[in-house]
């Protein structure tokens, strides 16, 4: 972004030009907690962390942010902005399973390693069970993709051969010509025609991989999920994507999209669970006290009298944790009022004996 559409960096952070370096690295906690775009699908987000981690970039170093105090924007050199950032050890004390680290500074910051370009990311969905996402823990999650053969090594041609090089191209996959135009020389690239950009054929492919070079395997991770993981919550897992069809290049990231799996006892509604719970209609009417299930355990909860179908009971703290340490959701309880379907004879008496109790006034739908 232009200097000249740049907020102050202590504005950006929302701390005071004299806040110590743990009241910056607090805000910038909570800050990149919220528009880290692993997280954050929002549209504006991915900026907003960048101007958060720029900020912080400067902020946290005595030097940097002495040159920003005393000269603003000006202050510091061109490209010095994160120069000697360490972003790995940055990001990863805030411990909540982003990617943080060099890649951060690819996606995000236009930084790239020269050579070939890295391989694709796999995305996965990962349903774990709502106390897991309470309490955080360990998960086993399972993918497929691709790996080097073994038995051809990568070159696609079957052991004991060589994939043999395009003559037409020399095995470079490219075909230039040059040619002269008003004293100009003009030199032009272009994918080679006979070997569509391979640069070799493979005469006798390998049996195992087809001559494609790799095979789809399936693995397994085990992964932490963090207390209150958020439902779409993207845990990056580096480099165990598809491998880049380049020679040394990186291979991709797994993406783990961590899903609430579905839970007889509980809806999920953020930090915030719902429950429908059955209530006899002498409790309704009585008041009672019933056994409520929750994370922690079973619990008793007070129906008070004349509850009413349909009625809400909240449990203060009796749901998820909030994602990043924020305290914990509620829990919502709807009380379903339960009628009896078959009346013996003697409950057929009591009944009718109520309601002679309670006449109806039929005009207007009500006891009287």
């Amino acid at each position: 972004m232009a200097t000249a559409t740049k907020r102050d960096y202590y504005e950006v952070l929302g701390v005071p030009r004299n806040a110590d370096g743990k009241a910056i690295k607090d805000a910038f906690r909570a800050l990149a907690m919220q528009y880290h775009p692993d997280r954050n699908k929002e549209p504006g987000a991915e900026e907003r962390f960048k101007e958060i981690a720029e900020a912080y970039a400067v902020l946290s170093d005595a030097k940097k942010r002495a040159q920003y105090d005393a000269g603003g924007f000006a202050g510091i050199p061109a490209g010095d902005v994160f120069a000697g950032a360490d972003f790995e050890s940055m990001f990863r004390d805030l411990g909540f399973g982003f990617d943080f680290g060099e890649s951060v500074f690819e996606r995000f910051f236009g930084g790239r390693r020269r050579g070939p370009q890295r391989g694709a990311d796999i995305e996965i969905e990962a349903q774990v069970p709502l106390d897991r996402i309470a309490r955080g823990g360990e998960e086993t999650v399972r993918f497929r993709r691709a790996t080097t053969c073994t038995d051809c090594k990568g070159s696609g041609a079957k052991p004991g051969t060589r994939p043999r090089a395009c003559t037409a191209c020399s095995g470079t996959g490219q075909k230039t010509s040059s040619r002269r135009e008003q004293g100009v020389f003009i030199r032009q690239s272009s994918t080679c025609p006979d070997c569509g950009g391979r640069g070799s054929f493979i005469d006798a492919p390998c049996p195992a991989c087809g001559g494609s070079g790799q095979l789809q395997r399936e693995e397994s991770l085990i992964v932490k999920i963090p207390p209150g993981a958020e439902d779409g919550l993207a845990l990056r897992i580096p480099g165990k994507g598809e491998p880049s069809g380049g020679p040394g290049a990186a291979p991709g990231d797994l993406l783990i999209i961590v899903r609430a799996a579905p839970d007889g006892r509980f809806v999920r509604e953020g930090a915030d669970l719902w429950r429908e719970q059955e209530v006899a209609v002498a409790d309704a009417v009585l008041g009672a006290e019933i056994p409520v299930p929750t994370l922690d355990g079973t619990i008793s909860v007070k129906v008070p009298a004349g509850t009413q179908p349909d009625s809400q009971l909240r449990l203060r703290g009796k749901g998820l944790p909030r994602f990043g340490g924020r305290g914990r959701g509620d829990l919502y309880v709807r009380l379903a009022v339960r009628l009896p379907e078959r009346l013996g004879g003697e409950e057929r008496k009591l009944w009718e004996r109520l309601r002679s109790l309670r006449p109806v006034d039929r005009s207007r739908g009500s006891a009287s």
